[in-house]
């Protein structure tokens, strides 16, 4: 366990939101540090996953996030969406997690808690098992080092999977039966009434003020400081979006990110875009240590007043193709106009569509996945609740 010590006055680990453990707190004197593990996949990072990082973030000092490889995920789960490059760049662009370790053990053991200098680990109030159905937190659940967050309702892998396979069906079908998506099996992972899974099957996520201030930093622009707004749909957000944004951050102080509507992603995006609503891409943008503000249903045109009520300096978009509003207008007019607007080129050619891609051309392998997935997930519940049942029982 860790040895390092924390000075200081009378603080909490809290963040203001009721889920900082109280023997955590910084007092008078000198403590020990305590470290945090949390460990998974981390397969296309979602705000679900920022969420439970948070929660373990309030129960410590630092938070430590093993990620298993390529090799271990295939082998318990299925095919990963994303490498084990592109997972790690993701996890350590969360503003709650201080550092990644990769090669992470699917089973959680005590020895992977010792050698990273950690207290505990914490993982959200979902069952994670082996391929041979095996709890993956037994041995750290026995030895009294696991503790349990709420999982973050209405989203996960499966489900944003499921989204993406659904972009490929509504093309082809018409007339009648253009409504029948609705009605199929559980092929739709996680996306209808027939996917009973408890932990990643149907069921809506519902934003909260509590959510966008929890997730949120607070922190205005210091007097003086450069501040740059980039805009756009940060749909799925991903590598690409990061790399970008970091990029952007650099040109100075203050990042201000502007998120469009989804009625205004549709019409430039088309299809069935944005695979992820105004609401869940708050936080996921939010979640990222290189941003500091959002603009929620920014106008696609950037305005004077926009300019001039954020005090903004710099005016920055990436290497994707500029949609001129009705056909007609740039977007950027305005701030080219004022001389503040750049292209930054991020060096990294990852986005949303290529996303989607990779999931259509895997598509039968990610659905069998999924349909083990939840397999064992309604294996393991219906056992838990038997378990109850016996303890109520006796």
């Amino acid at each position: 366990m860790s040895d390092k010590l924390v000075n200081g006055t009378c603080s909490s680990n809290g963040n203001g939101n009721g889920n900082g453990d109280a023997s955590n707190k910084k007092c008078n004197g000198t403590r020990k540090e305590v470290r945090v593990w949390c460990d998974g996949c981390y397969d296309m990072v979602h705000f679900g996953h920022a969420n439970s990082l948070r929660q373990a973030k309030a129960l410590g000092d630092k938070v430590i996030v093993g990620i298993h490889t390529d090799e271990e995920i295939t082998k318990h789960k299925g095919p990963p969406v994303f490498t084990e490059e592109e997972r790690v760049k993701m996890v350590k662009g969360i503003k709650w997690v201080d550092e990644v370790v990769l090669g992470a053990p699917y089973v959680t053991t005590l020895e992977v808690l010792d050698q990273n200098d950690c207290d505990f680990c914490v993982h959200g109030d979902d069952i994670t098992m082996t391929a041979e159905g095996v709890d993956t937190y037994h041995l750290v659940k026995s030895a009294n080092r696991y503790k349990e967050v709420k999982r973050t309702a209405g989203v996960s892998t499966t489900d944003l999977v499921g989204r993406m396979l659904l972009l490929t069906r509504n093309h082809f079908r018409q007339g009648s039966a253009e409504y029948d998506i609705e009605k199929e099996g559980s092929s739709n992972m996680g996306q209808d009434s027939a996917a009973k899974s408890p932990w990643t099957g149907c069921s809506q996520f519902l934003p909260t003020t509590q959510k966008i201030i929890q997730f949120s930093d607070g922190k205005s622009p210091n007097p003086g400081d450069k501040i740059v707004y980039v805009a756009g749909a940060f749909d799925l957000f991903h590598v690409g979006h990061l790399d970008f944004l970091e990029k952007a951050r650099k040109l100075g102080d203050y990042l201000i990110v502007g998120l469009h509507t989804d009625p205004v992603v549709n019409s430039y995006k088309g299809s069935n875009y944005p695979i992820m609503n105004l609401h869940e891409r708050v936080l996921s943008v939010l979640a990222c240590k290189f941003v500091n503000e959002v603009v929620i249903g920014a106008p696609y045109c950037v305005t004077e007043e926009l300019l001039d009520h954020f005090k903004i300096d710099v005016v920055c978009h990436g290497r994707t193709p500029i949609s001129l509003e009705d056909g007609k207008v740039d977007p950027y007019a305005v701030p080219k106009t004022r001389a503040i607007f750049e292209l930054i080129d991020s060096g990294n050619d990852m986005t949303t569509e290529r996303i989607v891609e990779r999931i259509i051309l895997h598509r039968l392998e990610y659905e069998r996945r999924n349909q083990a997935k939840e397999k064992k997930e309604i294996e393991a519940f219906e056992a838990l609740q038997r378990q109850k049942q016996t303890q109520k029982a006796g």
